[in-house]
């Protein structure tokens, strides 16, 4: 076989032991046939000569914990994530209900109280003030909370009597009254169900729109944890060949008995899109303090968070899945929702399966190394650390010295893995890799060392873990996460060498092209 493609004088990081650095790369269809330095004799005759100009290529990058289409469909909501105050916030409510008819909803995302000066949740009467004649949902930063207007609280049937459902809160004044905080998908969704449904042309043409963005950032591939109308958008889109990017897919957990009764199990699928396992909620986020803590937030003596999942069903639902053949993706941010899950899955037997952990955010000393022996993956956001720290310092104290522990969970022998969680946070892997490899923010906060600095990693670390770490989480190691003779031709050509560079300038790179499979997405060379 010869090669059609063929990609000289560059920079080539392969993620292959065997051959970890190249110069030039033979691609024949959608695969690499060969790496190496001088590999012209394997061109066939017409085939194309690409020159790198010397610059630095990776393997294709993937997001192992993003809502893709939450993402697509959230470029059309309200973004509040650059609100520095309640009053910037209610004055973009404000400037968005001059533009939406009255009594349609208004719904907005990504703001964040630890932000700003009052470091108080919004209220329902904060939002009649800005508009008074609308419908208005507002989801936090962390998707753990929203806030609701008066309105949208009536339209729901919340009152004084309405109790909180198993597993969330009602924000509730001094009089007991509702004051517009909705706590936890349980409570969130009596308000969130009344919102109207993007039908499935509009989901597609979003994600069609969305595709592109992460192309210029080097993405080709990611793990979804988004709900049904994610994974039947992904299908639609697949059937006509729209499919933008490679997708693993998890499918919540209330569709579990469900899939076992059909047989499914993961890896169906094929190279652009399969199932990966279950994904499930042990418990909230730090944000809305909420996250399940074995010991109560610092300042708040009766609070340790909520259980999103009791201890007996999680076991069970545990047992189930891996008797069936189906691994599990739980999110857990609090030492005792980590905790809970790896108990949980200890008694469950991992059968082979790649079960994971979903942000791992805090982890009592004693259960750092747990993962490891129990084979269970830890999917972590590096970005995470960074726009968290001081929150974390706040309300977690000297917890945090095994918070976001990437370092100490790598040399257990977990395997690592990193996201985004996009979209609460900007999908841009270098974003991530710069955070892991720092500690620190862009701004050089928290200071030359960062954060908990014997946390941070190599940039090969890093990288790994947006590549060949997470082909492996999902047994994808044999087509994916290398630049291998055999593998798909996924990469992406930089603008920078991140192994040479000063690492505080990591977050700064470009992507130049992004290829999927031996044909070029964005950009060129």
């Amino acid at each position: 076989m010869l090669a059609d493609q063929l990609l000289v004088n560059g920079r080539i990081y392969t993620m292959d032991a065997e051959r970890p650095r190249a110069s030039a790369l033979a691609i024949a269809g959608e695969r690499v046939l060969a790496v190496g330095d001088d590999l012209h004799d394997l061109l066939a005759p017409g085939g194309e000569v690409r020159d790198l100009g010397g610059r630095c290529v990776l393997p294709g990058l993937t997001d192992s914990h993003i809502h893709f289409t939450g993402y697509a469909l959230s470029l059309r909501m309200l973004d509040l994530a650059d609100a520095a105050s309640l009053s910037e916030m209610l004055t973009a409510v404000a400037r968005r209900a001059r533009e939406t008819a009255p009594g349609e909803w208004i719904v907005g995302q990504r703001w964040d109280q630890e932000r700003w000066p009052e470091r108080r949740f919004p209220t329902s009467a904060d939002l009649d003030a800005a508009a008074p004649d609308h419908l208005i949902l507002l989801r936090s930063k962390s998707g753990h909370a929203l806030a609701a207007n008066s309105r949208a609280l009536r339209l729901a049937g919340i009152t004084a009597e309405t109790p909180d459902p198993p597993g969330g809160r009602i924000g509730r004044d001094a009089a007991g009254r509702p004051d517009g905080m909705l706590f936890e998908d349980s409570a969130m969704k009596l308000v969130a169900a009344l919102v109207p449904l993007p039908g499935a042309e509009e989901t597609d043409r979003a994600l069609r729109k969305a595709f592109p963005n992460a192309w210029r950032v080097g993405l080709t591939s990611i793990h979804d944890v988004d709900g049904p109308p994610a994974f039947a958008a992904y299908q639609r889109l697949r059937a006509r060949g729209d499919l933008g990017l490679r997708i693993v897919k998890y499918i919540p957990g209330d569709a579990l008995d469900c899939a076992l009764e059909i047989g499914l199990q993961a890896g169906l699928g094929d190279d652009w899109l399969r199932l990966g396992g279950i994904k499930l909620f042990a418990d909230g986020a730090l944000g809305a303090r909420t996250a399940l803590m074995l010991s109560p937030y610092e300042g708040e003596p009766e609070n340790v968070g909520i259980p999103i999942i009791e201890k007996d069903m999680l076991r069970e639902l545990a047992r189930k899945a891996a008797a069936g053949g189906l691994p599990l993706a739980v999110h857990c941010i609090g030492d005792a929702a980590n905790r809970m899950v790896l108990d949980a899955l200890a008694d469950a037997g991992a059968g082979g399966l790649r079960h994971r952990i979903e942000h791992v955010q805090l982890l009592h000393p004693d259960d750092v190394g747990r993962l490891a022996e129990l084979s269970v993956v830890a999917s972590m956001q590096p970005i995470h650390a960074m726009q968290d720290h001081e929150m974390a310092d706040r309300y977690w104290g000297d917890r945090c010295a095994t918070a976001y522990a990437w370092r100490s969970l790598l040399e257990t022998g977990a395997l690592l893995v990193f996201g985004s969680d996009s979209p609460v946070e900007d999908f841009n892997p270098f974003v991530g890799i710069h955070a892991a490899v720092t500690r620190r923010c862009a701004d050089g906060s928290p200071g030359p060392e960062g954060w908990y600095p014997e946390q941070r990693l190599t940039v090969e670390e890093a990288v790994r873990a947006y590549t060949l770490s997470a082909a492996r989480a999902v047994g994808l190691e044999d087509r994916l996460g290398s630049l291998s003779p055999g593998k798909l031709a996924d990469l992406v050509v930089l603008d920078r060498d991140i192994f040479e560079c000063d690492p505080m300038e990591i977050v700064k790179t470009e992507v130049e092209a992004t290829m999927i499979g031996g044909r070029l997405v964005y950009g060129g060379v």
